[in-house]
């Protein structure tokens, strides 16, 4: 009895602290959520007003805002084709090393763009323009060339693969024109003979039971056929240009 007692209270023990753990990764699932959607909202806000100033605005302000907004685009377009192929491609994990090391100094940067948006003393933030400018076209350009580079090495894969599947298709439709033609058919380029009386004849003469065995005989035609009503065609995967298949009814 002390022994089932003792089960029942390990039990019970293990049930609540599997759901004090269930509680704490759901909490700290949905605080990750909601942390992501405040960052992306705030991101949006910031990328909408730099928009508003790098357009609207003039001189020095306008100058700083178009060097965020610049900033800003070409390091997210290369982050996001980076994640996107590294999981197809594994040798792309290098290049978004490179790029991590390239996002600190991109941060760095934005930063000091943005305290100079504050900076009371415009003179000083025009002299320090040049070189700031410099330092944001390396840095976009070096995303530009990981992205740009990452882009077209997917597309020669891509590229590759479709030459492929098109020289294996010009096989495959070669391979298919290259029918014989059946004992009871005349060669390709060759007429039919004429249907005479003894044709007729013959035909009458051995009754159904030939034109049984014709019908059996399994031809070109009746192949053709049953590849068409296979039903493993009808159980291919749909494409945005495929046909839905019409339903059959009876009557």
């Amino acid at each position: 009895m002390e022994a089932v007692i003792l089960i029942l209270g390990l039990l019970f023990l293990a049930f609540v602290a599997l759901g004090v753990y269930a509680g704490v990764k759901a909490i700290g699932a949905a605080k990750r959520g909601v942390d992501r959607t405040i960052t992306q909202a705030r991101r949006t806000v910031e990328d909408t007003a730099l928009r508003a100033k790098s357009y609207g605005a003039t001189g020095v302000g306008g100058e700083l805002a178009q060097l965020r907004l610049s900033l800003r685009m070409s390091m997210r377009a290369t982050q996001e084709a980076l994640r996107t192929g590294v999981a197809e491609d594994a040798s792309l994990s290098e290049s978004l090393d490179l790029f991590r090391r390239l996002s600190a100094h991109g941060r760095v940067l934005d930063e000091e763009l943005r305290r100079l948006e504050r900076e009371p003393d415009r003179a000083t933030v025009a002299s320090l323009l040049p070189g700031l400018k410099e330092r944001t076209e390396r840095i976009t350009h070096s995303a530009d060339s990981l992205r740009w580079a990452a882009r077209d090495r997917a597309q020669h894969f891509v590229d590759d693969d479709l030459d492929m599947l098109n020289a294996q298709i010009d096989m495959e439709a070669g391979a298919l024109r290259h029918w014989a033609a059946g004992p009871d058919e005349p060669a390709r380029g060759q007429s039919r003979p004429r249907d005479d009386g003894r044709t007729r004849d013959d035909g009458r003469a051995h009754g159904p039971g030939r034109r049984g065995g014709r019908q059996g005989s399994g031809g070109p035609d009746d192949r053709v056929a049953q590849a068409i009503a296979s039903p493993d065609s009808r159980n291919r995967a749909a494409y945005p240009w495929q046909k839905a298949t019409r339903p059959e009814t009876t009557n």
